[in-house]
Order: structure tokens, then sequence, then C-alpha cells
């Protein structure tokens, strides 16, 4: 089935996705071949198939694997610039308006960047796509999201370096990677040292751990929005029945209207559901927490923001109403200044009226 809904003119706003997990697979071969890194196919169709394959595999070791061959050509100003152009260019061409596009500086030194030389590439790279776009009729803004891998021990540099450039294209933190066994409280300063600074955080929780992860997220790390969440329904019993009993976090969160950003085709990959229909996105909604939609890594999940909302419609019973308040959710949870989030949610109703008219 195919949904009916015009839902490709839509306006999106798209909070969580991965520069390394977004890439065009004829741009990956080229590239590759530039630095000789070795793929495992250099037919760009027979790439993207492996990608999603492997990514889609089951097995952590594989999908993992998926991530040494993008990150492996984005270790030059040329590459990275170059991603974050197409990556903007491709964004706009699927109607979104807004985006975030996180990533973590410091995987991408091994040809001899400065963690600031990489920032700087990036931020040329999208601006040269927001400038395409335009050329091309099309409106869009995007903003970075410095992320801190888990498993390393640079958090507070990184933290310093998103700080550095909060007025040069750098709207927020996130710390990312295997989240169980690596908590927000392993380096505990660079919360502070974030809120002190009143910087925006959104912090991986609740796809890979429990209610604990999420539980520290918004908790030590006071993260104005989770990455993912959808392991909150761990903390809600009776989920699905006319009296479901919310525990403290479930409670903190919804309370709170802390927005979940959900990866619906990335959650089933990773086990959190086996199909789209029993997502918990949905009972989410129903529940009145704060979902938004979200492509997390376009490449590896072979998706995007149309697609993610197609799936919506057409197995999880989604409306037109539906898709507008997760992304009016997303506009007021955009790491953009009040009377920004404002303007973008005007535009988001004026894009749903106009499509709604036809």
């Amino acid at each position: 089935m195919t949904s009916a809904l015009p839902i490709a003119a839509l306006p999106k706003v798209l909070l969580h996705d991965h520069l390394d997990g977004g890439l065009r697979p004829e741009t990956i071969v080229e590239l590759a071949a530039e630095v000789g890194h070795t793929l495992p196919t250099t037919d760009p169709d027979e790439l993207r198939r492996w990608f999603f394959e492997a990514a889609d595999s089951g097995t952590l070791v594989r999908y993992l694997e998926t991530f040494d061959h993008t990150i492996a050509v984005m270790q030059t100003h040329e590459g990275l610039a170059r991603v974050a152009r197409e990556a903007v260019v491709d964004l706009a061409a699927d109607g979104v308006v807004y985006a975030e596009q996180r990533w973590a500086p410091e995987q991408h030194l091994t040809a001899g960047l400065s963690l600031q030389d990489a920032v700087d590439a990036v931020q040329e790279g999208l601006e040269q796509g927001v400038a395409e776009a335009a050329a091309a009729g099309r409106t869009i803004r995007v903003g970075q999201l410095i992320t801190a891998m888990r498993h390393a021990d640079r958090w507070e540099e990184i933290v310093e370096l998103a700080l550095a450039n909060r007025d040069r294209g750098v709207v927020g933190f996130d710390i990312a990677g295997a989240e169980a066994g690596f908590p927000p409280s392993r380096f505990p300063q660079a919360w502070r040292t974030l809120n002190d600074a009143g910087f925006p955080t959104t912090i991986h929780a609740g796809e890979a751990d429990g209610v604990e992860s999420i539980s520290e997220a918004v908790h030590l790390g006071q993260a104005s929005r989770i990455g993912h969440g959808a392991r909150i329904v761990e903390d809600i019993e009776d989920l699905g029945t006319d009296a479901p009993r919310f525990g403290r976090v479930a409670h903190w969160v919804r309370d709170n209207q802390i927005p979940l950003e959900l990866c619906p085709s990335s959650n089933l990959q990773t086990g959190i559901a086996a199909t789209i229909a029993e997502h918990p996105i949905s009972a989410l909604r129903d529940l009145d927490f704060a979902v938004t939609v979200n492509t997390d890594n376009r490449l590896m999940s072979a998706t995007s923001m149309t697609r993610e909302m197609t799936l919506l419609v057409d197995e999880a019973g989604w409306t037109l109403d539906d898709l507008r308040d997760a992304t009016l959710a997303a506009a007021w949870s955009a790491f953009i200044h009040h009377d920004e989030r404002h303007a973008l949610g005007e535009q988001i109703l004026a894009g749903y009226a106009a499509v709604a008219a036809q």
C-alpha cells in the first residue's frame, strides 16, 4: 500500500540525522578512490544495497562496519565539505526546511585535520548546500550538532569545541556511540560546563539501553531532547490499556514535554520493534509525549523523511494531523531561539494548509 497523502510536498523538520550516515553511494565510491580506501564494492547500486543489508543484518559488528567506510572518506577538508553540502541538498529535495546534522569531529582527524579544521570544513559544506538548495528554489536552514563519542575520553574537550563554535553554526551538543556502560555520569563536569554556558544538549538514550540511561540523560545531563528514547515505554505499565501506569522517569519526560527523537526504521534495525505498526512512537503519541519523526542514518536505513512519514501513515494509521503535530513538536524543539521557532512553526502550518487545500 502506498499513502494517498502528498507527503513528499509537506515541509519537514529533522532533528536526528547523522552526517556520516547519509552519504550518497556515488560519493563514497569517488572519495574512496581518491584516498585509497577499499570498499565492499565500487558499484554504487550494489554499495547502496550492501549498506542497507549490513545495517539490517541484526549483528552490531556488521552495522558498525558500515561507518568504517563512510568515516574513512570524510577525513579531508574536501571530503567533509562535499558530504555536508550534498546532505543539505538531499534533505532540501526531500522537503526538509530545518535540519540539525550531528557528527563527531574526533573521528575525522586521521589525515591531519584539527578538530577546528573539521568543524570549519563541515560548516563550509553546509553553507554551500543551503546556497545550492536556494538556487534550486528550496529553502532550508541547517545547524551542526557536535557529538562526543561515549567510549572515548574527550567529552570535555569536545564540549569546549562546541562552545567555541556556538556563534559559527554549531547549535548543540550530543554524545553517541555504545550506550550501555558509557553513561553521562562518566564525565559530570561536561554537563556542568554546558549548563553554565546555557548551551542546548541532546543525548542518545533509550535506544540500546533502558530507563536508567534516559534518567541520567535528563537529570544529570539535563538534556533538552532525548536521542531516540523509545525504551521509555519500559517505564510504563499496562501500556495500550485505558489505565497505563507511569514510572517516575516516564512521568518526568512527559510532564516536561522533553522531545523524543524517534527514528522508526532505524529502531527496527536495532531491535526496538519488529514492525512500524508495533513501534512505540504511536503509543507515545497517544499518551501525549512530545514525539518527533527522524531518519537517524539515511544510507544505512535506505530512508528519507518522506519514507518515514509514509511508513507511519501506511503501516501505523497516522493521519495528516498526526504528521503535522509531530513536525510542529520538532519545530518547537529545534535548537534555535524562540522567535525563530515561532517562524518555523508558522512555516510548517502554512505548508500543511497549502497541501490540505490541494
